[in-house]
């Protein structure tokens, strides 16, 4: 057991790899099991989720700077991104960093059929050439590398163009202090830094692009009155984002509306601090500039080996060892990856 940042988490051994799935606090982990063993006792009713689900979209919202209003919800990624891409219009030229991750690409992709084309770039090129699209699409910080996205160069070059600028922040939203109301759109999945279940996602949308959307997943959740919308028409769909929500997947929210009100109670410059740092004393030991990320990819050969043998938990992405500093990490972390790399 240890405790980082007033909670604790039941780590054993060395865990870099939130990049790939978080860990969560044990009152997170103990909130869901309780509420799984209620639901086998036959003591759960669906109205209690009501409240988790809203401190989840307000928690969002504050993590990165919007209102609570302009946030829908879905199961995942791509689920929520995909309202998005069938609503750009035919022909859209989508712009984004060569090597994204899919989810937030394919569904932009799978428009080909309407005319819409994807061009991949350089990370570093993004933003040069982010007026000349109609959509640049690119997470703030890269799954594969932990490379982050310029985005005050980004939201310069875009300031006074019709570029809609889609955003994913699944690796960055819950380590790095996000102020993101002037992207078009803004995207993250819940289990890797948000230290959620997997089965949530949010999507925030600016005032003029949640006018254009399509609420393609319309359902009785999506209504004003969720409860007052479960049989028979007339259409009745929220004023706001919620009209585009999907169903929720009840634990999974139970689970984020726990964590995620937590996280908006830290002062994430230090959360930041503290990831950061321990990432970039693994760079300096390793000849490597700081990078200002939280996720470091280590190319040399044999690297997912030899953390491997000593116990590191860490993923391959790209034919790269990639370890993750979260804020549950310590120094002890540190150590035993650079026992393992040596000099």
């Amino acid at each position: 057991m240890r405790s980082a940042f007033g909670q604790d988490f039941d780590l054993v051994g060395t865990y870099l790899n939130t990049p790939s799935i978080g860990i969560p606090p044990v009152a997170v982990a103990d909130t869901v099991a309780s509420a799984v063993r209620q639901w086998q006792r036959g003591e759960t009713q669906p109205r209690d989720f009501d409240r988790p689900v809203r401190h989840a979209r307000e928690a969002f919202a504050t993590l990165i700077g919007v209102p609570a209003g302009n946030v829908a919800f879905g199961g995942n990624l791509s689920a929520v991104l995909g309202l998005v891409a069938a609503t750009v219009p035919d022909g859209a030229r989508v712009l984004t960093a060569s090597g994204e991750f899919t989810s937030l690409t394919f569904p932009f992709a799978a428009q080909r059929d309407r005319g819409v084309s994807v061009r991949e770039v350089d990370l570093d090129d993004v933003p040069a050439l982010a007026g000349d699209h109609d959509v640049v699409a690119v997470s703030v910080v890269q799954s594969a590398d932990g490379r982050v996205v310029d985005l005050d160069a980004l939201r310069a070059a875009t300031a006074d163009t019709p570029t809609l600028v889609v955003l994913d922040a699944t690796q960055a939203a819950g380590w790095l202090p996000l102020h993101l109301g002037w992207a078009g759109v803004v995207a993250a999945s819940a289990y890797k830094w948000l230290m959620a279940p997997r089965g949530a996602a949010w999507m925030a949308l600016r005032d003029d692009v949640l006018a254009t959307v399509r609420p393609l997943v319309a359902n009785w959740y999506a209504g004003d009155d969720p409860w007052q919308s479960i049989y028979g028409l007339p259409l009745r769909l929220a004023p706001d984002a919620r009209r585009l929500d999907a169903s929720p997947a009840w634990f999974s929210h139970l689970g984020a509306g726990t964590a995620l009100p937590w996280l908006t109670s830290l002062d994430m410059s230090a959360v930041r601090d503290h990831c950061v740092g321990l990432a970039d004393a693994l760079r300096t030991h390793l000849d490597l500039p700081p990078a200002g990320s939280a996720i470091v990819s280590l190319s040399a050969p044999g690297t997912a080996e030899r953390l491997a043998a000593a116990d590191v938990v860490a993923s391959v992405r790209g034919g790269a060892a990639r370890v993750g500093f979260h804020l549950y990490n310590d120094e002890d972390d540190l150590d035993r990856v650079v026992a393992a790399l040596g000099t």
